[in-house]
């Protein structure tokens, strides 16, 4: 039994929008639906994949779904078809890639949980007044 698989075309526009553009549409969105605390992660130059990482909160799982499909709809009127949007079933945790910009619409404790702000910004904080104290005791 041989299934044929399926493909997605995405396309993107011509002139595709810039980045800050992109960005501004993803803060629009998250606005509109009353997303809680939006921290956006410049990634160029740690990962190929895109510049920038959103990362924001929902109250409830209806709330995490709902503010992913209105990234989506942002993107829509952009031109932007998203590459991918995973999670929505479960709605606990949705990823919308939108290509430069990936963003992750999560429930408060599966944020805390994965900690993705820690993760992309370690070592972009210069040493704290705490870790040079740590230094001169071990000379």
């Amino acid at each position: 039994m041989t299934t044929e698989a399926q493909v997605i075309k995405t396309q993107l526009p011509s002139p595709p929008p810039s980045v800050p553009a992109l960005l501004a549409s993803v803060h629009a969105a998250l606005e509109e639906l009353k997303a809680k605390d939006a921290v956006e992660i410049d990634v160029r130059g740690k990962s190929s994949v895109a510049d920038y990482m959103v990362v924001v909160s929902g109250t409830s799982t209806r709330h995490v779904k709902s503010i992913g499909d209105e990234v989506v709809r942002f993107a829509k009127n952009l031109g932007i078809m998203p590459l991918g949007v995973e999670g929505e079933r479960e709605a606990e945790w949705v990823l919308v890639d939108l290509g430069d910009v990936i963003v992750h619409v999560m429930l408060p404790r599966v944020r805390e949980l994965y900690a993705l702000e820690r993760l992309w910004t370690v070592g972009d904080q210069p040493p704290s007044a705490y870790d040079d104290e740590d230094e001169q005791f071990d000379r």
